[in-house]
């Protein structure tokens, strides 16, 4: 699994955003040049968890909006499997951020459960210049945290020593 310190993988990958069919784009690298980005990767469309986590994720838009931050949902499932779950279920039809098929990416990124060959609900905060900033992955039943990715978002925008359970506004460890 790559993390912090390495470089986010090149990728370019198809998406959709919301329900509406005509919301079909790609993403790419390029669209991360020069921000924050969040990359929310689940196992599977259609399942019980997860939905759970992104609809969370697009209730906090505005907190990441605020923090320049950009939100990305992701698994191995493709742009019209995404289309057709946020078509499907009533807390997806608001999705305001893109679910990306990344079959590839996840394996570049060594994220893929050895044995249900899906996403690890992993997630990384990925600084504007491209380098992983902060890697965290989850067992595929268990949900996280949206509060404690914005706290470590916080943190490592902050550039600064943060002690434990830091929260933004809290003093910094100082040295010396």
């Amino acid at each position: 699994m790559l993390t912090v310190g390495n470089r986010f993988p090149e990728f370019a990958s198809k998406a959709c955003v919301g329900p509406d069919p005509e919301s079909f784009t790609e993403i790419t690298n390029a669209d991360l040049k020069g921000k924050w980005s969040v990359f929310v990767f689940y196992p599977k469309d259609f399942t019980f968890v997860c939905p759970t986590e992104l609809v969370s994720f697009n209730t906090a838009l505005n907190d990441f909006a605020a923090r320049e931050a950009q939100v990305f949902g992701a698994s191995t499932d493709n742009e019209y499997s995404h289309l057709a779950w946020c078509q499907a279920h009533a807390g997806l039809k608001e999705l305001k951020y893109p679910l990306l098929a990344t079959q590839k990416l996840a394996v570049d990124l060594g994220i893929l459960d050895p044995n249900e060959h899906v996403c690890l609900r992993a997630t990384y905060i990925v600084d504007p210049e491209g380098i992983i900033q902060w890697a965290c992955a989850y067992s595929l039943n268990t949900g996280r945290s949206v509060a404690e990715t914005l706290r470590v978002l916080d943190a490592v925008q902050s550039d600064e020593l943060t002690p434990c359970d830091w929260t933004a506004g809290q003093a910094f460890v100082k040295v010396g």
